[in-house]
């Protein structure tokens, strides 16, 4: 069955030599011997490096965070690939750490809306649009979450929370009904500017020193949404950035 090769365009500016290893490597995949969970078993064979340096990163952000109280939020689902690999780390590197809960935040339909502050970049992007970037993976998600605990310790004890909708909105209410939330990483992916900016002004408060911060789009020409929104509320001076160098779009910064 023909793809559509749309499909394989990652949020940065994909080549079309990087469109058609996703296309190729996508058919070997349907083609492949051994069951589904015997493939994702030796994923190294499927993905690709730059998928591998992302979640290498999350890996090393998350282990800056581990010895902070707090939850982990991640601002921008999607998938959920990043959410559950946080999860995972947590259920390895920390089994009985039962305070810890992994909340993600997601429309699960695409874009809300669109500001004017995102609306500057210098790289026209064709998922800068109401709906855009949408991964209809709710249900998915919950199933995955219930498999997950059912595979860790502690699994009776909630770890991993799904907040759906426009988080402008879900973000404070959540807040709110959560008075006992301390974060000790916040993860943002939400691309945008105005739920970027709820996050910050709702969550930043709840940071102790030694928590991370984690930034996708900072200082990315096709999404300027998430720069301006750190600069309207943190502010870039109070913030000592740092990189990968092997991971181009990850950034982060440690409360100090």
């Amino acid at each position: 069955m023909a793809q559509d090769p749309s499909r394989f365009r990652q949020k940065g500016r994909s080549s079309e030599r990087e469109v058609g290893f996703r296309e190729r490597m996508n058919r070997h995949i349907e083609n492949s011997p051994g069951t589904f969970f015997e493939r994702l078993e030796h994923f190294p064979k499927y993905t690709s490096r730059q998928v591998l340096a992302r979640y290498l990163a999350l890996y090393e952000v998350f282990k800056l965070a581990l010895d902070v109280q707090g939850d982990i939020v991640e601002c921008g689902v999607n998938w959920g690939g990043g959410l559950m690999a946080l999860a995972q780390f947590s259920s390895v590197l920390e089994p009985v750490n039962l305070q810890r809960r992994v909340i993600g935040f997601d429309t699960f339909e695409g874009f809300p809306s669109i500001a004017e502050q995102d609306k500057k970049g210098e790289a026209v992007t064709a998922e800068m649009r109401v709906g855009g970037l949408a991964a209809s993976c709710y249900e998915d998600l919950l199933e995955c979450i219930a498999l997950y605990d059912t595979n860790r310790s502690i699994g009776h004890i909630e770890k991993v929370v799904l907040v759906k909708g426009d988080a402008t909105l879900t973000i404070p209410e959540f807040v709110k009904e959560n008075p006992q939330i301390i974060v000790s990483l916040l993860h943002l992916d939400f691309d945008l500017y105005e739920p970027t900016k709820a996050a910050i002004q709702n969550f930043a408060p709840r940071m102790p020193k030694g928590s991370v911060v984690v930034f996708d789009e900072l200082n990315n020409v096709s999404w300027p949404g998430e720069t301006t929104a750190v600069l309207d509320t943190l502010g870039l001076k109070n913030l000592r950035i740092r990189r990968f160098p092997f991971e181009p779009y990850i950034s982060y910064a440690v409360i100090e």
